[in-house]
């Protein structure tokens, strides 16, 4: 059996006092997809710096594509592609130039970097913009023509970090569609990402990681069925009424009743009671004089996963974790394993 294409065991990373990492494992089999899912801080992006050879760790180890992230290190820059949060082209040239100029870093000869450019170029859907300067390109070609870069070489194994951030809707699905072609070409890919939706259409499994550790990992479904049947979701429509709404609804359902402050949206696990359950939430709310815009009854999310798991919802930046003094995170710059 074939070893899998990412391992770490016990992996730490510390920031003086702040621990980035704190003793994760993981294992990637081969041509699938990793869903690294987790907050701002959290320490996903401290995990793709150390599985490129970005950093090295300060406790465990880890081995990508059969080589230790630490002892061979050089050679396992050959066989893995990243493209980070912040698309790291060259604005001073040309769509087709930022590619043959990987192509060369990775000795491709002149050629072959031009062959492989053209067809990366008609992969994302940037042959009209080619010989255009990157400058001119938008956020979301930017993003595409950065992932085509991290392309060129082929790499065994890709790691995308928060990939689709600051991408509108259509830059978003445009991006996935791309990576589901990557996965019918048994290239391993470990995702970061802060959004739900986005692990739960790509991953085959999902890893959740908050304070620098994993505190849960399986498939969606798997990870889904841990908070139980359906749950009823209420908006309430005043922010004062938020804590009185979240009280009369505790106990109500299957579990704990989660809040997020931010869109005033409250969860309550409703099980295999849905409707009743649906009835009885109107009656309590409409006593209690609490005015709400919308209420539903819908099938759990990896949303719901995350807020039972951690108390607050993924796109939260929970202070302090995984960033070093200063409160700036790590690998949050234009850094680029390939080009190492």
């Amino acid at each position: 059996m074939a070893e899998a294409a990412i391992i770490s065991e016990g992996l730490k990373k510390y920031y003086g006092a702040v621990h980035a990492l704190d003793g994760v494992d993981i294992e990637v089999p081969r041509g699938t997809v990793f869903g690294l899912l987790g907050p701002n801080g959290a320490g996903k992006t401290t995990m793709v710096r150390i599985l490129t050879t970005l950093i090295p760790p300060d406790g465990g180890k880890a081995r990508v594509a059969g080589y230790d992230v630490v002892k061979d290190a050089a050679v396992l820059r050959s066989v893995i592609g990243l493209a980070g949060q912040f698309a790291a082209v060259d604005e001073t040239l040309t769509g087709r130039e930022n590619l043959e100029l990987v192509g060369v870093l990775y000795h491709l000869g002149k050629a072959e970097a031009r062959k492989r450019a053209s067809e990366l170029l008609e992969l994302f859907e940037l042959s009209d913009a080619a010989d255009r300067l990157a400058k001119t390109y938008s956020g979301g070609m930017r993003r595409r023509l950065d992932l085509g870069a991290a392309l060129v070489a082929r790499p065994q194994v890709l790691f995308l970090d928060e990939p689709t951030t600051g991408l509108d809707p259509r830059g978003r699905m445009g991006l996935w569609s791309i990576i589901r072609k990557l996965v019918q070409e048994e290239t391993t890919l470990l995702l970061t990402t802060q959004y739900l939706e986005e692990a739960d259409v790509l991953s085959d499994r999902v890893a959740v990681i908050d304070g620098g550790r994993l505190i849960a990992e399986g498939t969606a479904d798997e990870l889904k069925s841990r908070v139980g049947g359906e749950v009823i979701e209420v908006v309430v429509a005043d922010d004062s009424h938020l804590q009185l709404a979240a009280k009369e609804l505790a106990g109500l359902g299957a579990g704990e009743v989660q809040v997020n402050d931010t869109t005033r949206r409250i969860t309550v696990p409703a099980g295999e009671e849905g409707p009743a359950l649906l009835a009885a939430t109107v009656r309590r709310l409409d006593a209690a004089g609490v005015a709400f815009t919308d209420l539903g009854l819908r099938r759990p999310t990896l949303d719901d996963v995350f807020m039972a798991l951690t108390g607050h919802a993924a796109e939260a930046e929970p202070a302090g974790n995984g960033a070093p003094p200063g409160g700036k995170a790590p690998g949050r710059g234009r850094g680029r394993g390939r080009r190492q």
